[in-house]
């Protein structure tokens, strides 16, 4: 980040200090809140696309889209608005760099760190998805890392409600960023959730790979070969890349959208499965077709990662068949089958290698399964034990999986059954943790999780995100394996204000943004007797009211004391005149007359007091009154 040489104040409010990167429709420069003393990121919108209503509105729709999203792997919004003329957007400030920073840097991660990445990013789009949003951008860009690892997603710029229809790209074109399109989104056709789960796909891939698997010279380009081309899988480029993972990439990144996975949070459990070494869904299920026939486009020069209006591309996509007219095409069809056929058969003579499906033995113990395999001419490579209901002892699976053609001489990877053993666990207290590390909490107790979202909140109170129950109970004596349902507010969910009476604003800020709750930029003041200056007297709504997920609170601060009336107590005794300023919050300070003497045999009264009846004190403030003096009657 860099120092701005003008570090204007927006709103009354926002004050830029530097900027932290330009972007495809905004500036995002880090400012200061002052009325909330603390940083956050500010989003500016190019003056150039201010005066243009469309992108105001696109930009407008941004901050209610991400408002409304509450989600540990969501950058939150707290404030947008205009100022002169120029709107922004106000984020949370996340410490850190972004995936495609990581990715410039490093080039490719870790097979084990990508899934990890991936798989947080999945659960943001799965909750946005159940929300009803898809977000149509997701690339390294829009990938945040924090400093203690934990995944935030951004930019929901151009996210739209799955059900409604969207009039504002120009006609023709489509919103997005090319490199990390869909088919569909490149033909400009009606997206859901499986969008983005091909644009996460895109980025795992990148994220193993060192680059996309589509490259041109122009977005135009890139986005025509999303449609057409098939592709590449990442073990053409390395080795070192899973089969398991691999699996998922080209799952993830099935041209049809019938044949991807069905949710993002359908993917992300396969990350997860592949995170702890189990089997993945993914390569259990016979590969999607990727159109062997399309041409492959050659490299020549990354298409960015800006977002911007591409020309829809039309179709057909190349793993939906299509029934060809005339006998030209099909001779041409027949033409090309008896060349592929003959350069099979030169190769093959060539180089001697025969191959064959490789042989199913799952359900034989090892040593059958080993004698098997060798028998056939193939090496057997490592074991991996995996916990499962089959004998233990007995393979559940192999890499290549049974019926894939391979050679003579490879080397197979068995998946062994660990069998059903349990061991006893005890279920953790993860109530009022957040839903990402009670998650974790359990996994790491060996514990199956569901995740029961309830309408409103129970009467101790809730905030979304945040474990209100377990069943089983924390505490309970459990063995390994068994399903905890988790209790969470559902993202539509009402639920109690809590009460911040007597914090600073800054703390009760900090306490309602906690809740999902936006606070409102203007904090009126209003004298309290019980509350000092500067602290929350009350809220609006109050505490206790019910509310959803990013409703606005006010907070009302405390000006000081109050004033009150001032009683008259000359010629009260002291003791009735202390009752009487206490009723009103004073002090009394009495002090002998040094002018007036009490009657003979009459108590002492008060002769005088330093507030006039009926004028105005500050409540808790001291009046001062004198009293008569006795005389000493001389002895008779």
């Amino acid at each position: 980040m860099e120092p701005v040489n003008d570090p204007r104040l927006y709103s009354r409010r926002y004050q830029v200090t530097h900027l932290i990167a330009p972007g495809g429709m905004a500036m995002v420069y880090r400012a200061q809140d002052t009325l909330l003393n603390r940083a956050v990121a500010l989003k500016i919108l190019y003056p150039e696309l201010s005066a243009d209503p469309l992108f105001v509105e696109r930009f407008r729709r941004e901050a209610q889209a991400a408002a409304n999203l509450s989600h540990p792997n969501i950058v939150p919004v707290f404030d947008w608005g205009e100022d002169a003329g120029t709107y922004f957007i106000v984020m949370e400030l996340v410490e850190g760099s972004s995936l495609a920073e990581l990715l410039r840097t490093s080039k490719t991660l870790s097979p084990a760190r990508s899934a990890q990445i991936i798989a947080q990013v999945a659960a943001a789009l799965g909750y946005a998805h159940r929300s009803g949003v898809v977000h149509r951008d997701v690339k390294p860009g829009n990938i945040l890392l924090t400093r203690d690892a934990q995944v935030k997603v951004t930019d929901f710029g151009i996210a739209q409600a799955m059900a409604s229809e969207d009039h504002l790209a120009e006609a023709g074109s489509v919103m997005g960023t090319a490199t990390y399109f869909s088919p569909e989104q490149a033909e400009g056709a009606a997206l859901d959730g499986r969008s983005d789960v091909y644009s996460l796909g895109v980025v795992l891939y990148e994220s193993l790979v060192g680059r996309p698997p589509f490259v041109g010279a122009t977005p135009v380009e890139v986005s025509s070969q999303h449609v057409h081309a098939s592709v590449p899988r990442p073990s053409e480029f390395s080795d070192a890349i899973p089969f398991d993972l691999e699996a998922i990439v080209m799952e993830a990144l099935s041209k049809s959208p019938g044949q991807r996975y069905q949710s993002a949070d359908e993917m992300r459990a396969d990350l997860l499965r592949f995170s702890e070494g189990q089997p993945v869904q993914a390569a259990q299920r016979d590969s999607a077709f990727f159109g062997e026939d399309a041409t492959r486009a050659v490299a020549v020069v990354a298409a960015g990662e800006r977002t911007q209006a591409v020309p829809i591309m039309p179709g057909p996509r190349t793993d939906q068949r299509r029934r060809r007219r005339g006998g030209d095409a099909w001779f041409v069809v027949a033409l090309v089958a008896i060349l592929l056929a003959g350069a099979a058969y030169v190769y093959f003579e060539r180089h001697h290698t025969t191959l064959l499906p490789m042989p199913n033995v799952v359900g034989e113990t090892v040593s059958s399964a080993t004698l098997t395999l060798t028998n056939d001419g193939y090496i057997i490579g490592s074991s991996t034990l995996v916990h499962s209901k089959l004998t233990k002892g007995t393979v559940i699976a192999t890499v290549p999986k049974a019926g894939r053609k391979i050679a003579k001489g490879q080397s197979i990877a068995l998946q062994v059954s660990e069998g059903a053993a349990t061991v006893p666990e005890t279920v953790p207290d993860v109530v009022g943790m957040s839903l990402l590390n009670a998650e974790a909490s359990l996994r790491h107790n060996q514990l199956g999780i569901v995740v029961s979202q309830i309408p409103t909140a129970p009467p101790g109170g809730g905030s979304p995100n945040t474990v209100l129950s377990t069943s089983p109970t924390s505490g309970t004596s459990v063995q390994s394996g068994t399903t905890v349902t988790i209790d969470v507010l559902a993202p539509n969910a009402t639920y109690p204000i809590t009460s911040v009476v007597g914090d600073t604003a800054v703390g009760a800020a900090d306490v309602l943004t906690g809740q999902s709750l936006s606070v409102n930029s203007n904090t009126p003041h209003v004298c309290s007797n019980t509350i000092n200056r500067g602290l929350v007297v009350t809220t609006t709504p109050p505490a206790g009211t019910m509310v959803q997920s990013g409703s606005s609170v006010t907070l009302v601060l405390s000006s000081g004391f109050c004033q009150v009336y001032v009683p008259g107590v000359v010629g009260d005794t002291a003791s009735v005149a202390t009752a009487a300023l206490q009723s009103q919050g004073l002090l009394a300070n009495y002090s002998p007359d040094p002018v007036n003497v009490c009657q003979p045999g009459a108590p002492q009264t008060v002769t005088s007091q330093s507030a006039a009846p009926g004028s105005q004190a500050t409540y808790g403030s001291t009046i001062n009154l004198l009293l008569c003096q006795t005389v000493a009657t001389p002895p008779s």
